[in-house]
């Protein structure tokens, strides 16, 4: 990805741009790339700024505190799962968007495993870049402004859901999900039984308005059983429906 590229293609539809200015940080050691992210950024109305190494960008997400990180993985000194890590450990849930040329299942797995909200491998084309940005960011807005108290306590098997306050227990003890597992147990619960193609469960969870990367679905199922099945390998509760997609059985 190049600055000229990010300039030819900067043009993006209108829905993704939020009305006010969300402050993204880049975290990149790559100069060139974090420029021409930045610039491509800023052309879309973004507020950005650029840490070239691990320790810096944390201490920047810190006091900035930004409405995004977009983060790569292989950085000099703290690499970005650590970088991901703290961040989750300290509270913080701002939407991590990992940008990086690790492109291997087992590198997704334990970039969503540790908190991020969406994976991105190098290189990548700019509109979708900045559609998932968009998307991130809308979903985040939503989150902040719901009402405390108006959705209903869910609950199946011996799991129980606040949308409210956005935790989970399992037989009363806490279960700590990612904002993106929270939101995609959440759309499943909501639906009654009733199936969710992976295609659907991008859209609404992520915010995709295409086909893209439907193994993020399956990764994230995957840790949802692993946290809240009593055995993950023969799940009673979180269930495939062979060539449609997934539901949840109470």
């Amino acid at each position: 990805m190049t600055y000229s590229t990010l300039i030819d293609n900067r043009h993006s539809p209108s829905d993704i741009i939020p009305l006010t200015m969300p402050r993204i940080l880049i975290v990149e050691d790559n100069p060139d790339l974090a420029y021409g992210l930045r610039t491509g950024l800023e052309i879309e109305g973004y507020d950005v700024q650029v840490a070239e190494d691990g320790e810096t960008g944390l201490d920047r997400a810190r006091a900035w505190t930004p409405d995004l990180v977009m983060l790569d993985l292989m950085l000099p000194g703290m690499d970005g799962y650590r970088v991901l890590r703290t961040l989750r450990e300290g509270g913080s849930d701002v939407p991590v968007l990992i940008l990086t040329a690790r492109g291997e299942e087992a590198d997704k797995v334990l970039g969503f495993r540790l908190g991020a909200d969406d994976y991105v491998t190098k290189p990548c084309g700019v509109l979708e870049l900045l559609a998932r940005v968009g998307a991130l960011l809308r979903r985040s807005r939503i989150a902040e402004h719901r009402v405390g108290g108006a959705d209903a306590l869910e609950r199946f098997g011996s799991v129980d859901i606040n949308p409210a306050s956005r935790t989970v227990t399992k037989e009363g003890t806490p279960v700590a999900l990612s904002p993106k597992e929270f939101d995609l147990l959440l759309a499943l619960v909501r639906r009654r039984g009733a199936v969710a193609s992976r295609v659907e469960l991008l859209r609404e969870v992520w915010g995709h308005r295409v086909e893209v990367m439907t193994r993020t679905v399956d990764i994230h199922i995957a840790e949802l059983r692993r946290k809240l099945e009593d055995d993950p390998s023969q799940p009673r509760h979180i269930l495939t429906v062979w060539k449609a997609g997934y539901r949840l059985e109470p």
